[in-house]
């Protein structure tokens, strides 16, 4: 796989506005690197509010609270230590930038093709709703991959059940942030947020047919 088809496995374009003034998050080569959050909006009254990481090279004309802006990037993931354990981080790493947003486009928009790399939970909620959870490995280069949980709903989630870790899949759908309460050692309940790909259309391939079969989104919103 060439470097052009990693680009494609992993697309997002995002339209927002920006939280909080970009603050320094590391260095890479002698290439600083800033992280900021971008509240988007969805079809609803409601927004996500998404993080974003981005290259010096690409703010130098200035970027800070209340700017609006697009993204075009990838939906990354790292491993960063919190309290002695490994946790799982999510971020959109930004590969180009721009104050041109328009109205008639999708705010949050994202396309991956991966891998199933652990078994799917499908459960209801006390409304009866189908929710199914997945986690993809999505490859980039360097031998590394980005882990995305995915979160699919109705006649999606009873799609996604089923499905064999190893099973290549491509979806697309949003990135929404979640608030939940997570309980502590001490017995104290901390709110926390998360984030996740939430499927509007997941596509699987038999790699010995090359035959595809696909489920549409019933509602993500």
């Amino acid at each position: 796989m060439n470097e052009e088809n990693y680009s494609q496995n992993n697309k997002v374009f995002l339209t927002g506005t920006v939280t909080e003034d970009p603050a320094f998050s590391h260095e890479l080569y002698g290439e600083g690197f800033y992280c900021f959050k971008l509240e988007v909006p969805r079809l609803s009254e409601q927004t996500d509010v998404i993080p974003v990481t981005v290259s010096e090279r690409l703010i130098t004309d200035g970027l800070k609270a209340g700017d609006k802006i697009a993204v075009h990037g990838q939906f990354r993931s790292y491993n960063k230590l919190v309290e002695g354990r490994s946790k799982l981080m999510l971020t959109v790493f930004a590969r180009d930038l721009s104050k041109d947003t328009s109205e008639n486009v999708n705010p949050n928009s994202v396309e991956l093709t991966g891998y199933i790399c652990k078994q799917p939970v499908y459960r209801t909620t006390p409304f009866n709703r189908e929710i199914c959870d997945l986690l993809v490995a999505v490859n980039r280069a360097y031998d590394k991959a980005d882990y995305i949980p995915c979160i699919a709903w109705g006649r999606n989630a009873r799609f996604v059940r089923t499905i064999d870790v190893g099973q290549r899949v491509r979806l697309s759908g949003r990135i929404q942030s979640r608030i939940y309460n997570k309980r502590l050692t001490d017995d104290t309940v901390e709110a926390r947020v998360a984030y996740e790909l939430s499927v509007s259309r997941i596509t699987t391939e038999d790699r010995a047919a090359f035959k595809t079969s696909q489920v549409n989104s019933e509602n993500v919103q």
